[in-house]
């Protein structure tokens, strides 16, 4: 691996740092700049590990001196800021040191055959990033967001998703035709009909199908579905939030992948 540059920067008004205020601030500006930012040592590590090599990688003056040899040499280019402008930057309540800039996939399809999850317009980032950590956590290789879901790779998704991401083929804005491309049979969540998720036979690879918030999987899906399922909620709630049910439903496809 090459040597990385290194770049001091002390105004605010460099065109790196207007692209990374961009970035943090606006959650679909990945879409024009084609890259996006991800802050602190836990995702940046995460996208390492994945074999992700950022196109530049941020320091603030402090933890630089303190790198490893090998982090140094992680990205392309090193930037490295004065931490008063690292924390201007920052998105978190408290500042982490450091963060990269990712190039982002190109322009994605849905993969036939890859065991997927299908998002149905779910809005609030922290249920998409919830998700895409069960998705990755459970054995499930792709995640296909149709038009109407949060911004797969917005800072707030990012941080929810706590790097699954990088493990994950993330496909967004498509519409429901485009799914049958994914050559999967759909299984559909319910909360007031269809079989028992524990009790049923789940094939696999299959494609699980997570619905808008309040409104639930949109009828035109649960048409095309080859099984409509629900949850046992003996409490009596009327249902689940989305990120809890789909974590208990991949979990159920991971059992039945792998009954041993």
């Amino acid at each position: 691996m090459s040597v990385a540059a290194v770049q001091h920067i002390t105004s605010r008004d460099n065109p790196l740092l207007k692209q990374l205020r961009q970035l943090v601030q606006h959650n679909t500006a990945y879409r024009r700049e084609g890259r996006c930012w991800v802050e602190g040592e836990h995702l940046c590590d995460a996208a390492l590990r994945r074999g992700v090599r950022p196109a530049v990688a941020v320091y603030a003056e402090a933890a630089w001196p303190q790198l490893p040899a090998d982090w140094r040499d992680a990205a392309t280019r090193n930037v490295v800021l004065p931490d008063a402008l690292f924390e201007g930057l920052s998105a978190l309540e408290s500042a982490s040191r450091m963060g990269f800039v990712l190039d982002l996939p190109p322009d994605a399809a849905p993969r036939a055959g890859v065991a997927s999850v299908v998002l149905d317009q779910v809005q609030d980032a922290g249920n998409v990033g919830s998700i895409l950590r069960s998705a990755a956590a459970f054995g499930f290789g792709q995640v296909l967001a149709l038009k109407g879901t949060a911004a797969l790779w917005s800072p707030k998704v990012l941080r929810a998703g706590m790097g699954a991401h990088f493990g994950l083929h993330l496909v967004e804005s498509l519409e429901v035709a485009q799914i049958r491309a994914a050559e999967l049979p759909l299984l559909a969540t319910s909360s007031h009909q269809g079989q028992w998720v524990h009790s049923a036979n789940l094939p696999w690879p299959c494609a699980w199908v997570m619905g808008h918030e309040g409104q639930g999987v949109r009828p035109e899906l649960l048409q095309q579905a080859a099984q409509t399922l629900r949850i046992v909620q003996p409490g009596g709630e009327e249902s689940l939030n989305v990120a809890a049910a789909a974590a208990i439903c991949l979990h159920a496809s991971a059992i039945a992948r792998s009954p041993t």
